[in-house]
């Protein structure tokens, strides 16, 4: 187990490289259909996965890994999530990853609104829209960043 801005952590079960080490991008999906990341839009006046993500990842407050991600995103889905308390909160924690989950490939942000998701060393992922400057160097020259495209939408065909 470690210890994270929530507390301790059981081990998260992501069907992904999230514990290699070194810089990685999740770059757009091939299919994606723009050229630069939009902020998706709220679907019936209520917030989507890719609201949810995007907003975690556009305030940068917190050191925020793929776990960090996709588990806050499931959590803010539930009925009241700030009444849960820090055992709870690590109990569904421990719950949600006691199954394998899909990693950041499958988020909408990369795969439908134009935003590739860059991982640091430590795991830690941040936005970058796919026009700045940032992303086109390093989609285009990766060096030694592993970059990884986002699932597409629809299969080829």
């Amino acid at each position: 187990m470690r210890a994270g801005p929530r507390g301790p952590e059981s081990p998260p079960r992501c069907r992904d490289d999230a514990h290699a080490h070194g810089s990685r991008v999740r770059s757009t999906a091939d299919d994606c259909p723009l050229t630069a990341g939009v902020v998706p839009p709220l679907r019936g006046g209520r917030k989507t996965v890719a609201v949810q993500q995007c907003e975690m990842l556009a305030e940068g407050t917190e050191r925020l890994t793929q776990e960090d991600v996709l588990f806050l995103s499931w959590l803010r889905r539930q009925p009241r999530p700030d009444e849960f308390t820090q055992a709870e909160t690590a109990s569904l924690r421990a719950e949600f990853f006691s199954k394998d989950q899909p990693c950041l490939r499958t988020s909408p942000l990369p795969k439908t609104y134009g935003f590739g998701l860059l991982f640091d060393a430590d795991g830690v992922v941040s936005l970058c829209p796919m026009e700045s400057e940032e992303y086109q160097c390093i989609v285009g020259d990766a060096g030694d960043i592993r970059v990884v495209l986002a699932m597409r939408s629809a299969r080829r065909r």
